[in-house]
């Protein structure tokens, strides 16, 4: 397994706090820590993304934040707006939950209507991510899913919400299969340890999710010396 190193490790991480009782302390303390360990960005819920916007002013550290979250069973113009809003407030990137009863069902093309109309409509410089939850589809399901995304303009796709359980690797390997190349892969759900974001970023992801990204860097400081 190829090994990569702190630095690239922390450039991939989203240092995540969606959890519904978090503070304002909490939300400063999440953009402090991912300034000093050089995470790409932070991922907050929208309600906080003025805060965050306003603490990393000058900084290189992205604001991210979620629409249709945790479920993905709002009204398509729902999404959008809270998309919308999100972005005017700051957010340079949208993660939003695609409609997994859509997909169950078999109404794909449905599912992947909304996302190319929020895909529209969002501004070009704000990126957005699909959220497809792969651990509640088939792979053939998460196949799909990929490709809707890549359909509707999507940057990325991701593969849950953390709400449905822990990503795996073989979910990862199956979304990169299935992407070729076309769509950037985040893996989000569970990740607490530097070995995880080992083998999620060899299996493909270029994004990591995590709301452990200090344990994380520390960990690395730790397998550093192990390997």
């Amino acid at each position: 397994m190829t090994q990569f190193t702190a630095t690239h490790i922390a450039a991939c991480i989203e240092h995540t706090l969606l959890k519904p009782n978090v503070s304002e302390t909490e939300i400063v303390r999440l953009c402090d820590e991912a300034q000093m360990n050089g995470f790409l960005a932070v991922c907050v819920n929208p309600y906080w993304v003025t805060t965050a916007v306003a603490h990393l002013k000058g900084s290189p550290v992205k604001v991210v934040t979620v629409a249709g979250f945790p479920l993905g069973a709002n009204e398509p113009e729902i999404k959008i707006r809270e998309s919308l809003f999100a972005a005017e407030r700051g957010a340079t990137e949208i993660d939003v939950v695609a409609n997994i009863g859509l997909l169950v069902s078999g109404h794909l093309a449905q599912a992947e209507e909304e996302l190319e109309e929020l895909r529209r409509q969002l501004p070009a410089s704000v990126g957005l991510k699909v959220i497809i939850e792969s651990s509640l589809l088939t792979t053939e399901l998460q196949m799909d899913a990929v490709r809707m995304a890549i359909n509707s303009g999507a940057q990325f796709v991701k593969s849950g919400t953390g709400f449905q359980g822990p990503v795996t690797v073989e979910q990862i390997q199956v979304m990169t299969m299935a992407a070729h190349g076309e769509i950037l892969i985040k893996a989000s759900g569970g990740i607490r340890t530097a070995h995880q974001c080992q083998q999620l970023i060899g299996a493909g992801a270029s994004r990591i999710g995590t709301s452990s990204g200090v344990e994380i860097m520390r960990d690395l400081g730790n397998f550093s010396h192990k390997e």
